[in-house]
């Protein structure tokens, strides 16, 4: 997994994607923490970490459009699929490359607290509370890029579905307000991230809130790390422990053809 963590991170700085996602996070974030706080003469940080929802949705698909398309498009990912590792630790050091940078964006924010705490009493409390929700909401909406990323070899078709996901996020609080009972508000509510994760920013530390957020990112691995890729024609089927040919479309191993069909090529080889 560390292989494949330090593979990505390089990645992201070997190409202007990691730079640009940084800038322009820093650009929206120190815009609003003008907008909010200098202009105003507040010391209210809690608006500026409301509005990183906002940056964080808008911007993640900068961040998630290559992960695993760009892979699929340049047909590395079949290498990576006959690597000696499991399917969790390819995806997993993945996400957590992708994760860092997020962290390095969200870091500036850090440099807010500290310029007014020279002038004013924080309640750092808040502020703790917030960068934990900062980065259960960074983590999770890496993890709908990462989805959507490996539907498509197409980084800006990844992009753009991804805004159009990350959009329809946002705007979860306002369907909820067009129902017409308010059971059915309660229900589409329980599924607002912004909900979620404005509890956070007023320093309300839920565990609902966070399994939340957990149940988005945590994805099980399939059984024994399992998978498949068709290549040429054969079906290429990987684990954890072995690898091995499965010849034909989704042959079973019991098919006296299929394993008649192996043995010869065996013997070809």
């Amino acid at each position: 997994m560390s292989a494949i963590f330090k593979r990505e991170f390089n990645a992201y700085f070997s190409s202007p994607i990691g730079y640009v996602f940084i800038a322009m996070f820093y650009c929206l974030s120190g815009f609003f923490f003008f907008l909010d706080n200098l202009a105003v003469g507040s010391a209210e940080l809690r608006y500026v970490y409301s509005m990183l929802f906002t940056c964080s949705a808008l911007l993640m698909p900068i961040l998630t459009m290559r992960m695993l398309s760009e892979d699929k498009r340049q047909k590395t990912d079949q290498v990576l699929l006959t690597a000696p590792i499991g399917l969790f630790s390819l995806l997993m050091g993945k996400f957590l490359a992708a994760l860092l940078v997020y962290v390095i964006a969200i870091s500036i924010t850090l440099a807010y607290a500290l310029v007014l705490s020279v002038f004013v009493s924080l309640n750092w409390a808040v502020i703790i509370s917030s960068y934990f929700g900062i980065l259960l909401l960074g983590a999770a909406l890496i993890a709908v890029g990462m989805f959507i990323s490996s539907l498509t070899e197409s980084q800006l078709v990844a992009a753009i579905v991804t805004i159009v996901v990350d959009v329809a996020l946002l705007l979860v609080d306002s369907l909820a307000s067009l129902m017409p009972t308010t059971s059915l508000q309660n229900l589409i509510m329980g599924l607002s991230m912004a909900d979620h994760y404005g509890n956070f920013t007023m320093g309300i530390l839920d565990f609902a809130d966070a399994f939340f957020f957990l149940s988005i990112i945590e994805k099980p691995p399939p059984a024994d790390g399992q998978f498949c890729h068709s290549a040429d024609g054969d079906l290429h089927c990987r684990t954890d422990h072995f690898e091995h040919d499965c010849i034909g479309h989704f042959r079973t191993l019991s098919d006296p053809v299929g394993s008649d069909h192996r043995q010869d090529l065996r013997s070809k080889r």
